[in-house]
């Protein structure tokens, strides 16, 4: 079993989910009750003994937490599965954070009992392959995997916010995962809310109305002008053609 992962894929998303699922199994079949994405994070940690920083960590690291990110090599979600090795975790749809989380989550744990709780080596296997730390006897010689073990390493020590997002509710109380473009508009308010305050962001609505309708001013004033321009050669032009002079060089 073998995850590639890609390092921090730009843009956005954030989500949430469901309920604990079973210890085996298809994940999708135990979406029953809603929560939040740092709640979906805590029920992994303790589903699979895992540090919840540490998975938070890789999330951060994958995909900054966008669960509609694809790598090039193929990787998938918020914690960037392998289809291949997501079916062997029993994920059915690596856009789902829920199972995305769940399934990467319970990947790391197995790295971690496989090099008995070494968190560099159990991260250098989640991004290259366990099978190019055996063949290295560590951490593989590659800069990604060295940087990436150094970057997750880090977020993980330094505490990692996790953006706020939530699951929609089926008419018939199932849980449904918000669309792509409902989780974008998530992330970039909260990106938004870190950058600006309320009183900056009404300053900014007050200067892009009236840049707009200084825009629109301008637009009208040539319009004007434009006419003005027509109606005074159309007047002109009948001025010439009935003029004494210009009838008797017609008459000639």
């Amino acid at each position: 079993m073998q995850v590639k992962a890609i390092q921090a894929t730009d843009a956005a998303g954030n989500q949430t989910a469901a309920s604990a699922v079973g210890q085996s199994g298809d994940f999708s079949s135990y979406l029953q009750t809603t929560a939040s994405l740092e709640e979906i994070f805590t029920q992994a940690a303790q589903k699979y003994n895992v540090p919840k920083n540490l998975i938070k960590a890789i999330a951060k690291a994958e995909s900054d937490f966008n669960p509609n990110a694809t790598s090039g090599a193929g990787a998938q979600g918020i914690m960037q599965l392998m289809p291949a090795t997501a079916r062997e975790l029993g994920v059915t749809d690596s856009y789902d954070p829920y199972q995305n989380i769940m399934g990467g989550t319970k990947y790391i744990s197995q790295m971690l009992a496989k090099y008995d709780g070494n968190v560099s080596l159990a991260l250098a296997a989640y991004n290259a392959g366990s099978n190019n730390v055996a063949k290295y006897g560590g951490i593989p010689p590659f800069k990604e995997t060295q940087n990436y073990v150094v970057k997750v390493t880090g977020y993980m020590n330094e505490g990692i916010e996790v953006p706020n997002a939530s699951y929609s509710i089926n008419a018939d109380g199932s849980v449904a995962a918000a669309s792509v473009q409902e989780v974008e508009d998530s992330y970039y308010q909260s990106i938004l809310e870190q950058l600006f305050s309320y009183e900056e962001y009404l300053k900014f609505i007050d200067m892009y109305m009236k840049l707009q309708e200084a825009e629109q001013k301008e637009i009208k004033q040539e319009q004007q002008e434009n006419e003005e321009k027509k109606d005074g050669s159309y007047y002109a032009f009948q001025e010439l053609r009935y003029s004494p002079t210009v009838m008797n060089l017609l008459g000639q």
